[in-house]
Formats: structure tokens, sequence, C-alpha cells
């Protein structure tokens, strides 16, 4: 059996965390990973928590360095409100910036909403792992999935993390030929 790969999930909401309303960004992220990772199997790190600088790098922190995530994706946080601070945290925790993923997500969220340009989500590199800054609402998370993930598995290649496959008919994972692996 191939090493499972092991994804950090972290909703940052002062509402959601203190219970005024269900937090629907995790489970958006399970459903849609459960989809289109065919293999290795998906381990989830889910964490839901407020929007607060300091208890988000602490988090990206442990999901990465403590519980070995390959792949953290944060939902919410990333506007220009006040309270809106996900990208000044991921980019604390940060060994190397990934600005093609921001680039993408906001050129993605654009074909559908005006406002993707107030967007401010941000991709890094900490250690074997790719943090990916995503929007809070479901549907906004899997047009920006939709529209990223292609490049997701050959990056978690390039760090050290496991070899991913998706479906295919969903999101065909692109790798330069000399990267693809032979299938079983």
């Amino acid at each position: 059996m191939s090493e499972e790969l092991i994804v950090g999930l972290v909703s940052t909401s002062d509402r959601a965390s203190e219970g005024v309303y269900k937090d629907e960004g995790i489970p958006a992220l399970k459903d849609w990973l459960s989809r289109i990772v065919v293999s290795p199997p998906l381990r989830f790190e889910a964490r839901l928590i407020p929007d607060d600088k300091v208890v988000i790098e602490k988090t990206l922190r442990e999901l990465v360095d403590d519980r070995g995530c390959h792949l953290v994706l944060t939902t919410g946080g990333t506007g220009p409100a006040p309270r809106d601070v996900t990208p000044e945290a991921t980019l604390a925790v940060a060994e190397k910036e990934m600005p093609g993923f921001g680039e993408q997500m906001r050129a993605v969220s654009l074909k559908y909403v005006p406002t993707a340009i107030l967007s401010r989500q941000v991709a890094v590199i900490r250690k074997q792992a790719l943090i990916i800054n995503l929007p809070g609402q479901p549907k906004a998370i899997k047009e920006t999935l939709d529209g990223v993930f292609a490049a997701v598995p050959y990056c978690i290649d390039l760090i050290g993390g496991p070899y991913i496959e998706t479906d295919e008919a969903l999101v065909k994972a692109f790798r330069p030929k000399s990267a693809i692996r032979p299938k079983a």
C-alpha cells in the first residue's frame, strides 16, 4: 500500500469557531478532495479556528511540523476586512512563496465574480508541505480548486511528498513526461 496523503484543512472563522453558525468550508474541502484524489489514501487533519493571526500561524506550524501534512488548505480570511489575516499568517510561516497559485486563483474567480480582485489568497511552501489559502464559500472553494489543483500533485512531488493521482475525468494532474510514473 502506498504512503498516505496527509491533508490539513483549516477553516478560519470567528463566528463558526464560536458555534454561531455551522462551518461549511471543511466539509466542502473533504468532499472535493475525496472525489478528486484517487491515490494515495487520504488522511485529514481538520481545524476550525478564529480569524486570529497568532492562532493561524500556530495551527499551520502544528499541521506541517508536528502532524506531517503534505498539503494544507485554508478556507476563509482572505478578504480586505480587518479580521481577514490568513494570508499574513501563511506568509509568516513560509519558507517559499508560490505566487502563481494566488495569481491563478484570482484569475479563475474573476470568471465568476468581479469582487475576486479583493482576494488576497497566497500559497507557500513550508518544509514538506504546500499551503494554499482558498475562499470561504463552498461554491468558490470548488471553482478555485478546479482551476489550480492540476499543478498541486507535481508541486507535492517536487517537495518530497507522496505521488498523487487524480480522477482524470474531474481534474487531470499535470506533470512533465519525465515525472509521470507508470500505472501499476
